[in-house]
């Protein structure tokens, strides 16, 4: 008898420990709202087939069309790439659009994909499309949730080669938490990498001066990369991305 009520306490006890543990957001898709009109565009150049080279992210990405917008026509526009990065994503919402149209139709060579900073970033802050939940996410949990992504970039996409960019450095110094929780994600999604058809490149030294601090004439609110930025970082990744094409 004591042997079945230690039983059932300890059940009891990790079912409670269960039950108590926070959701992996990252993993769970779901629509970022106010931003239907623009997903449904990168629909419709989903279905027109052309793109070779698709960058998948989020504002850092969708910044190409703002202070990166001569970079991307020098640089990228002449390789046929399409930006499918929008402001204010986190991984789950890269989930949804998977699930929802982004890429059906295409069969790009290479995919580049960078997302995670916001994961970091809105812990602390009440959500919308979570009914107001106040998020959190770990290192761990985003680096599910980018797995997850590849797993469904190659299941969509089974010939793309898969460029997964280490989220950039963020905050004035290296004592930064969000750059030390970006950093710890990093460190897991880069095991992700066969380099065979999923590799992996941290570009982030290139942004930081020797003491790792990180230059607002780089990133003036230090975490969005000025012209100055999106230069930096497209001659840091240009013979990786030109070679994953050949």
């Amino acid at each position: 008898m004591k042997t079945s009520v230690a039983s059932l306490v300890a059940f009891v006890a990790s079912f409670a420990a269960v039950a108590s543990a926070a959701p992996n957001y990252a993993v769970q898709p779901v629509l970022h709202p106010g931003t239907e009109k623009r997903h449904e565009s990168f629909n419709v150049i989903s279905k027109q087939g052309e793109a070779q080279l698709v960058f998948l992210g989020d504002s850092i990405t969708h910044g190409w069309e703002g202070k990166g917008k001569a970079v991307w026509a020098k640089d990228w526009a002449p390789l046929k790439a399409a930006n499918f990065g929008i402001g204010g994503d986190r991984t789950e919402h890269v989930l949804w659009r998977l699930e929802n149209g982004n890429f059906d139709g295409l069969k790009p060579k290479a995919i580049v994909l960078m997302i995670g900073t916001n994961n970091t970033g809105h812990q602390g802050r009440p959500q919308k499309e979570l009914n107001g939940v106040v998020y959190e996410c770990t290192a761990e949990q985003t680096a599910e949730g980018i797995k997850a992504i590849v797993a469904k970039l190659q299941q969509k996409c089974p010939d793309a080669k898969i460029l997964i960019l280490a989220i950039f450095p963020r905050g004035a110094n290296k004592e930064d938490k969000f750059r030390q929780q970006n950093e710890a994600t990093n460190a897991i999604v880069k095991g992700l990498a066969d380099d065979k058809k999923v590799f992996f490149l941290d570009v982030g030294a290139k942004f930081l001066a020797a003491d790792g601090t990180l230059s607002k004439t780089i990133m003036p609110d230090l975490l969005h990369p000025n012209a100055e930025g999106y230069q930096i970082w497209s001659d840091a990744m240009e013979a990786k991305v030109k070679d994953l094409l050949k």
